[in-house]
């Protein structure tokens, strides 16, 4: 496939246009143009970059790429070996920041709604960008402490959490840094759309006093276990559809 084939292909599928996001969306680093194998993974770190030239990928597809807003310009340090080592094996550079978080199907917060088992699946519409928070059910109502175990049983990662209500039942979520969002998450209740608890990746000082305050139990379940399945989903509906090669590579982050 070539490359702006799949470039126009993942651009069809994530409408990157339609987001404002702190960071290129899309190719970052050009390499070959012709693209039979792909490495998916969440962050395009040294080791994901090293894997990638261990596999003989021609492209890397990830979730963190480069170049954010007030990131420092000069390439150098890490950001110089990282690239160097992209150029030197001609591997493309490709990443969806907000597209990948926010997709419907294939996104970071819907693949984790969908490992949670949660029902009735929804935009926390009052929230922008549409998807960014979410909201769902579960089938049956779990404690604080039983919601804490499905987390770690899906997510493989300790979680830390405020609260102790004996019944969960509606939740509101945002993979990675979306702890700031609890307090419109708050707002956003209704009588006809509860929400008893949060999920997110991380956890700031501040978050544990709006838990506590707002009647909200939260979980953060960490940034990196959050967000490896939109990517992988990502990955999985290319090679499905376009005839390629895709391989998932999950390199341990504790945060």
């Amino acid at each position: 496939m070539l490359r702006e084939q799949l470039l126009n292909a993942l651009n069809s599928i994530l409408s990157p246009q339609s987001q404002r996001d702190y960071c290129p969306n899309g190719l970052q680093v050009e390499g070959k143009e012709n693209i039979a194998h792909i490495v998916t993974g969440v962050t395009a770190s040294q080791a994901l970059i090293d894997k990638a030239v261990e596999l003989s990928a021609d492209a890397l597809l990830v979730h963190h790429g480069y170049f954010w807003k007030n990131e420092d310009y000069p390439i150098v340090g890490i950001k110089k070996r990282r690239i160097a080592t992209l150029l030197k094996h001609d591997i493309n550079l490709i990443a969806y920041h907000l597209p990948l978080d926010v997709h419907e199907t294939l996104g970071n917060n819907a693949q984790l709604g969908a490992l949670l088992g949660l029902e009735s699946i929804t935009a926390v519409d009052n929230i922008a960008p549409t998807g960014i928070v979410m909201r769902g059910e579960l089938a049956t109502p779990l404690s604080h402490d039983e919601l804490s175990e499905r987390l770690f049983e899906r997510l493989g990662r300790t979680v830390i959490s405020v609260g102790s209500k004996q019944s969960i039942k509606s939740l509101a979520w945002c993979t990675g840094g979306g702890q700031g969002y609890i307090d419109q998450v708050a707002a956003s209740r209704a009588s006809s759309l509860p929400i008893d608890a949060f999920i997110s990746g991380e956890i700031s000082e501040q978050t544990t006093h709006s838990a506590r305050e707002l009647d909200l139990d939260f979980f953060a379940a960490g940034h990196h276990a959050t967000e490896r399945y939109g990517v992988k989903a990502l990955g999985e509906y290319l090679a499905k559809h376009y005839n390629l090669q895709v391989t998932f590579v999950d390199v341990d982050n504790p945060a």
